[in-house]
């Protein structure tokens, strides 16, 4: 097995497992043997096969992203960013989202499933060059949705989603439920089938999430069931929750409580529990709930929050906030959630946000938040071995250009990555000792290729998007360009 070092890196960010946190190193070497870290400190002296000069270079752990949509939302770029007009907010007769995303608009499961694999590979080639190593696909099964994972060297959790019930919007103002329990196990039987091949996969680089949709969609057998599957096979679990004040609103209809407090009463809010997004919890100043007990829910269960700011910003919305919920003793993970899948501006989003939503510049600090990016979202996968740079644990490793302009001064270069260079510093990347990443492109995907196949995809739900909607709006009307075309 060949050993490399990356040697005499000006900046590394290291895991300080006495401490419990991660800290800045200066001159340090990291090497690596296999798809495993051996060394991390000054002076390495073992046996080297491969050196990588670290001088002009920050080297940190991969990016975890806990949540996030691959296989669709890449489609709708230049369409959806606006997403609060209501034409597209209530578009669609059997479903409350644009028109014209994969699904509607392709006459063939194959055309259909070569839209998603495009999707997907472009949505990757994002996260490689913005540092990100793991990330969790919430998607639909499709036809070679592993092998696309698999072949673009990230390390992939897929979690395929089913529910009991389909969101129906006939009047385009209200949201109502059509109810199909056979329906939702037959999807959970696919779902664990499906989990069941990604942990088997050969890369070893794919494992298994289970994701009940959303907590307005499922229903008490299937969330339990859902929870008794997580735990005899030991994995998370994730369930889109208090996402949206629809979602609030109806289960406090439904059972005379908030969403947490119901999950908690029929005992699936558990440690091994994702929430996404959990937004409008009982504090938020959206809603007027006589209790305020969610966070204190949250954190005395060990169930961690999917923190994906950048798509709710774009509603009007945010989480109310990050450092409250912090301070809360809740463990905040990160996701991207849609595009751009780029998590370096989600950290700096969830940054801005929480001082905005906190109303104080020290409601929270760059520290916390690339905690939560890393060892937050490791935590909530039930992972050690991921998110850190430290002996025994994963080969994910990212190299920033200290040298790029962004970057300069490099006072404190987290920072400096964050708040002004983003990815444009981001020149290597390595996922289970391999190079994936280099000279910020991504090694193992056809960006080309990729990006031909969401125009096709995007071209075909368009043209045809009148043909969905429930007043047969085309798609100029349901998303007009951001600016008028010159006469």
């Amino acid at each position: 097995m060949s050993t490399t070092v990356i040697r005499n890196a000006d900046w590394a960010i290291l895991w300080d497992r006495e401490q419990g946190r991660q800290v800045f190193a200066r001159d340090s070497d990291i090497a690596f043997a296999g798809n495993r870290i051996v060394f991390a400190g000054v002076n390495y002296q073992g046996a080297v096969d491969r050196v990588i000069e670290g001088a002009g270079r920050l080297v940190m752990p991969g990016l975890v992203n806990v949540h996030s949509h691959l296989l669709s939302e890449n489609i709708g770029r230049g369409v959806t960013e606006e997403i609060a007009n209501p034409a597209l907010y209530m578009s669609a007769v059997a479903d409350p989202k644009p028109v014209f995303l994969p699904g509607h608009s392709m006459d063939t499961a194959t055309a259909l499933a070569e839209a998603m694999r495009a999707a997907t590979r472009m949505a990757i080639h994002e996260l490689l060059t913005s540092g990100t190593t793991t990330v969790a696909d919430l998607a639909l099964p499709y036809d070679g949705w592993l092998e696309t994972l698999a072949g673009t060297g990230i390390r992939a959790v897929a979690a395929p989603m089913y529910r009991s019930a389909a969101w129906v919007a006939r009047t385009g103002y209200t949201v109502e439920y059509d109810w199909d329990e056979a329906a939702g196990r037959r999807a959970f039987k696919a779902a664990v089938e499906a989990m069941e091949a990604a942990v088997r996969h050969p890369s070893g680089r794919l494992s298994a999430m289970v994701s009940p949709a959303q907590v307005d969609t499922c229903s008490e057998e299937l969330l339990r069931d859902s929870l008794t599957l997580a735990e005899e096979r030991g994995w998370p679990l994730t369930l889109h929750t208090s996402q949206c004040v629809w979602d609030m609103l109806e289960i406090t209809r439904r059972h005379g409580k908030t969403p947490v407090q119901w999950l908690a009463d029929i005992g699936v809010l558990t440690s091994r529990m994702i929430l996404g997004h959990a937004i409008f919890l009982d504090h938020h100043s959206w809603i007027t709930w006589h209790s305020k007990r969610d966070l204190e829910l949250i954190a005395q269960s060990g169930a961690s929050v999917a923190h994906c700011p950048l798509v709710f910003s774009r509603y009007g919305q945010m989480l109310e906030s990050f450092g409250g919920y912090r301070r809360a003793g809740v463990n905040m993970a990160l996701g991207t959630d849609t595009q751009p899948h780029n998590m370096l501006e989600e950290i700096r989003l969830a940054a801005t946000l929480s001082r905005i939503a906190g109303r104080h510049a020290d409601d929270t600090n760059l520290g916390e938040i690339f905690h939560a990016a890393t060892i937050g979202g490791a935590r909530a996968l039930g992972r050690d071995d991921i998110g850190r740079i430290a002996p025994g644990a994963k080969a994910d490793l990212v190299l920033a250009d200290l040298g790029h302009p962004a970057m300069r001064p490099a006072r404190d270069p987290l920072r400096s990555l964050v708040f002004s260079a983003a990815d444009r510093a981001v020149r290597g990347v390595y996922v289970d000792g391999r190079e994936v990443v280099r000279d910020g492109v991504a090694l193992t995907i056809d960006l080309e290729d990729a990006a031909r196949g969401l125009e096709t995809a995007q071209a075909e739900g368009l043209a045809s998007a009148a043909t969905r909607d429930r007043l047969g709006r085309d798609a100029a009307t349901l998303s007009p360009l951001s600016l008028p075309l010159a006469e």
